[in-house]
Formats: structure tokens, C-alpha cells, sequence
């Protein structure tokens, strides 16, 4: 166990807060008057994550934080310090945490393919009415029927189950990989923005049991993604300010790759804590009392 001295912990915990407030920006605003963003929303409705759990420090399992009382649900008070219940947490969030460390593991172990340009938003409005459409509020770059070409033209690779689920019935026989639930840890590539974007998602679901600085720095990252994937969509969102790529040209496929190569290299370090932190939770589950 590492204890952290009470003014140490409080500093994290206040410069967590001050640092996802930044990131927050004016979501809590806008959620509160009912506005919508096509972009930034995404990080909350899609991935389920409360505000309020994302803005709450956790130092992580083995910690004691000096001189702390009450912390709350999955915290128990010792002598020294509240600390983390693991007794209780890590048998109920074993099978996950072992799941999650092998997927991780696996996307880790594969080189990135660059070849999807993005084109999985393109697959979610193919051959769809305007009024079945997700983001409606927002136009199209092009016209329908130059979306329905630039499909059946090219055809589709992408290799993430969340976002194939989304395709139109009619574009999922374009794709050219059947991703699945079961198959998730064949096809991940750390390539795919998806596949990056979700280290937030593994990461608040590994909370409270890793340091709440993992998961900013994850909900950081997916932030970023979040950008480049509506910006390489076909809405037009120059509006709110987010340029478009034109996947439908060749510099707009380059551009494209170059920010999944960024990516990827920025999500390496993040993926390695994270199997790092599984590491060690399946560790610790070992030492606990039968």
C-alpha cells in the first residue's frame, strides 16, 4: 500500500477537477438548455460516462489517502486513511478486467492499417432519407447519390464492431471485414480511430481502480479523435467551426491517414498503462484473502 500524504492527494484532486472542467467546456451548459453538439455530445451520449464521475478523483487500488473519512461507496476507512474496498471490488471486476487486458494486449500486438479514411460515418447515412438521418440537423457535403457512389466505389473497411453496428442495412455487405462482439479481439487495430477513442470507455470502466489521471488522459485523447472523425464525415460542420476532411479526394485520404498515424502513436503509451494497470489488479486479486 502507498499512502498519499493529504495535501499531495488534495492537490491531485483539485487539479484533476480543474483539468476536466477545461476539457468539459460548456457541455454541462448546454445540457442543462437542452442544446445539442454533433461533436462534443458524443463523449457522453455514446460512452454513458457522467460528467460528474469523470470530474471525481480516484488515486487507484493500493492507495491510502492520509487522513481522508467517508469517501464514499467502494471506499473503506483504515487507521492511516481511506483507501479502496478491494476486497470487494476486485472479485466482482475480475472477469472484465482479465477481458479488457487481453483486448488491449492484442490491439497492442498488431501493426496499424490506415486504410478505412474514415469512411464508416459515410457507411451510417448510406441510402438512408433525409429524415432518417442521425445528425439531420446538419447538411451534407455531398448530394446522396455522390455518397452512395463514393461507397460503392471504394467500399468500406472498417474493423470495429461499435461503429459497423451503426452502418445502414444496405451498406454493411460494402464492408469487407463482419466485425462482431465475438471477434472484436481478431479485428482491433490501433490504427482505428474507434479503437483509440474506446481507451476512455475501458478506462472509466476500470475506475475507481486506476488513477483518475489515466482516464483524463484518456477522455483527452478521445476528445481529439472525436474532431477528426466528424470532421472526415460527410456533414458539413464548417459551422461550428470544424473544417472538413475531403476523404472523397486524395489529399483528403492522406490527411486523413496522417492523423490516424498520429493517433495511433499518441494512444501507445495510453494502452500500455492500461494493460499495466490490469496487470497489476489481477495481481493484487491473487493476494486477497479466499
Amino acid at each position: 500500500m502507498t499512502v498519499l500524504e493529504e495535501q499531495e492527494w488534495r492537490a491531485r484532486a483539485a487539479a484533476h477537477r480543474t483539468r476536466l472542467e477545461s476539457l468539459l467546456g460548456d457541455y454541462p451548459a448546454r445540457r442543462r438548455e437542452g442544446r445539442v453538439h454533433p461533436v462534443e455530445d458524443f463523449l457522453f451520449t455514446y460512452y454513458g460516462h457522467r460528467p460528474g464521475r469523470l470530474l471525481t478523483w480516484h488515486p487507484g487500488a493500493g492507495v491510502v489517502l492520509a487522513g481522508a473519512r467517508g469517501r464514499g461507496p467502494g471506499y473503506v476507512d483504515t487507521p492511516e486513511g481511506a483507501t479502496l474496498d478491494l476486497a470487494n471490488l476486485l472479485p466482482r471486476r475480475q472477469a472484465f478486467v482479465r477481458w479488457t487486458r487481453d483486448l488491449l494486449a492484442a490491439i497492442s500486438a498488431r501493426p496499424a492499417h490506415l486504410g478505412c479514411f474514415g469512411l464508416h460515418e459515410w457507411a451510417m447515412v448510406y441510402r438512408l432519407e433525409p429524415s432518417e438521418i442521425r445528425h439531420s440537423s446538419w447538411p451534407l457535403r455531398l448530394p446522396p447519390e455522390r455518397i452512395a457512389d463514393l461507397l460503392e466505389r471504394r467500399g468500406v473497411r472498417c474493423s470495429h464492431f461499435d461503429a459497423f453496428r451503426f452502418f445502414t442495412e444496405p451498406a454493411r455487405p460494402l464492408n469487407v471485414l463482419r466485425p462482431s462482439r465475438e471477434n472484436r479481439e481478431e479485428l482491433e487495430q490501433p490504427g482505428c480511430l474507434h479503437a483509440n477513442m474506446d481507451l476512455y470507455k475501458w478506462a472509466y470502466k476500470l475506475s475507481p481502480l486506476i488513477p483518475g489521471e489515466l482516464v483524463a488522459d484518456c477522455f483527452a485523447l478521445a476528445g481529439r479523435i472525436r474532431a477528426v472523425d466528424m470532421r472526415a464525415s460527410p456533414y458539413d460542420l464548417s459551422g461550428l467551426g470544424y473544417e472538413p476532411i475531403r476523404v472523397e479526394t486524395p489529399e483528403g485520404r492522406a490527411e486523413y491517414a496522417e492523423h490516424q498515424r498520429d493517433f495511433a502513436e499518441a494512444a501507445v503509451p495510453l494502452r500500455e498503462r492500461l494493460v499495466s494497470e490490469c496487470d497489476r489488479l489481477l495481481r493484487a486479486r491473487d493476494l486477497l484473502p479466499a
